[in-house]
């Protein structure tokens, strides 16, 4: 299977083809991936670029940076929990593969889609939990403990938004075989 940004949308529109509300949030949710996937590139080449500028502003001017380290460590877990479900939609999670040989193609969807409805479950859990760390840090107004102190809501609310996400890639996986569409 190849992987970039033309041919997963292509694929998505195999998986789910038509104009059903299955197909339409198929479609829609890799367009989303997509350009997501744009910006956590452009994050994490952003991130790279500001802890170096900090190391050789460490090492040649003597000059330390107080913004750098939170700076990286945002873009990371924004580039992180935004690409999360990008990843499901490819099955690029880590996963057990042992019993994949041993399983019929039949039983093999059956596990897949048990699998899916588990990660779910934990993942709307999550998202909810999520959710309400970034309310609750916006509301509250909490800053992180650096002398630079950016708002916390800033990467709990890309966590949530992230795992939101995630949860609707998965409900897609649960819902396509139910509706007759093919499974990758």
């Amino acid at each position: 299977m190849m992987h970039g940004p033309v041919v997963d949308q292509a694929e998505a529109s195999s998986v789910a083809t038509g104009n059903t509300p299955v197909a339409l949030l198929g479609r829609a949710l890799s367009v989303c991936n997509n350009i997501i996937v744009v910006f956590a590139a452009l994050a994490l080449i952003a991130a790279c670029v500001i802890l170096s500028y900090s190391v050789l502003g460490r090492a040649l001017f003597h000059s330390p940076n107080y913004w750098q380290d939170e700076a990286a460590v945002f873009l990371l877990v924004g580039a992180t929990f935004m690409t999360s479900a990008y990843v499901q939609s490819q099955r690029g999670h880590v996963s057990i593969e042992a019993f994949v040989g041993l399983l019929s193609a039949r039983a093999n969807g059956i596990r897949l889609w048990l699998v899916d409805v588990a990660s779910f479950a934990f993942c709307t859990f999550f998202a909810w939990k999520s959710w309400t760390l970034a309310h609750e840090a916006y509301v509250d107004g909490q800053v992180s403990n650096s002398m630079w102190s950016p708002p916390l809501a800033i990467p709990y609310g890309l966590m949530a938004l992230g795992m939101t996400l995630l949860c609707v890639q998965l409900l897609l996986q649960i819902l396509i075989p139910l509706t007759g569409g093919a499974r990758r």
